[in-house]
Parts: structure tokens; C-alpha cells; sequence
């Protein structure tokens, strides 16, 4: 699969180039987009796919430092063949908090995951997007969700968590 780490360094600009550093360095980079009006911010990695296998990720709305940890620590998983499961709680992503992964449906993949699509040509590449609960561990399609968090996370699913959830 080609990459944009196999373009020409001089045929990208500073930035593209300190990024595709970052991911031959690191073997993953991540993208942070601050929230507007449009919605919330979000990050989203870049290289896991290339370098592991496993499916890029994607989170909304939490602090860089956190994401950029949860990341990390699930890019060492990757590598170490432990993939995060989709469509079931799971204690992998987070240390104190149940979480969910479903896969993102590739017609969000232009507005959400740009710069991955450019570094991967396209959009030949999976990416997950991890869903965090509420503070009583409710999440977005269960009864009693707390709605002070409802435009947190856009479903970025193909048929809508709670379809991917129960199958």
C-alpha cells in the first residue's frame, strides 16, 4: 500500500513533512480539530493502519492529553497484536471507564478524517470511532443518557450505535 511516506520529502510542504517524520518516527501521528460551530472538537490518529493493521481511531470531545495517551496506549496494543473489539463494551480504551468501538462509515471519512485520507491516498483504510459514557457509564443509545452530553459525538456509524450494538 502506498503512502504518503513514499512521496518525495521534497515534493511535500513543511507540514506535511514534519507529519509523515512524526509517523516514520513514531509509527503513528495524530490530528487534533477544535470544536466551532459546526460541532465538537475531535482527534483522530493517522499511521496505525499502516504500521500495525489496526484500524485508525477517532474521539470527540475530550482533552489532547487524554486522547493522546489513549491513543498511544492502544497504538502499543496494536503492535502488540491486541485488537480493540468493535460493537461491545470494552475496558481497553480507557483505565477507568467502559468504552465502545464502531467502525466509521466511509461517508463521513471527507469530513472528518482528512488528513488520514491524504496520507493514505484515499480512503482505502478502516477507522474506528471510540464512544465514551456519561458519568453513570450510560452511553449515547441507552435510556437515561445524560443529555448535557447528547452533542458530544456525532454516530459516525454506517446503520447508528444502537443498530451496531444489538447486532
Amino acid at each position: 500500500m502506498r503512502t504518503a511516506l513514499d512521496a518525495p520529502l521534497e515534493a511535500l510542504d513543511e507540514s506535511d513533512q514534519d507529519f509523515v517524520e512524526k509517523v516514520r518516527q513514531y509509527g503513528w501521528a495524530f490530528t487534533s480539530v477544535p470544536a466551532d460551530e459546526q460541532g465538537p472538537g475531535f482527534r483522530f490518529t493517522t499511521g496505525l493502519w499502516h504500521s500495525t493493521g489496526h484500524a485508525e481511531l477517532i474521539l470527540f470531545s475530550m482533552k489532547r492529553d487524554i486522547v493522546r495517551d489513549v491513543f498511544a496506549d492502544l497504538f502499543r496494543a496494536a503492535k502488540a497484536g491486541n485488537r480493540l473489539p468493535t460493537s461491545e463494551s470494552t475496558d481497553r480504551a480507557f483505565a477507568n471507564l467502559p468504552a465502545y468501538a464502531f467502525p466509521v462509515a466511509t461517508r463521513f471519512y471527507p469530513e472528518y478524517l482528512g488528513r488520514s485520507r491524504w496520507f493514505y491516498g484515499g480512503d482505502d483504510f478502516p477507522c474506528l470511532q471510540i464512544v465514551w459514557p456519561d458519568r453513570e457509564s450510560r452511553f449515547p443509545w441507552q435510556p437515561g443518557f445524560n443529555p448535557e452530553f447528547a452533542d458530544d459525538q456525532p454516530d459516525l456509524s454506517e446503520r447508528g450505535w444502537k443498530q451496531e450494538v444489538s447486532g
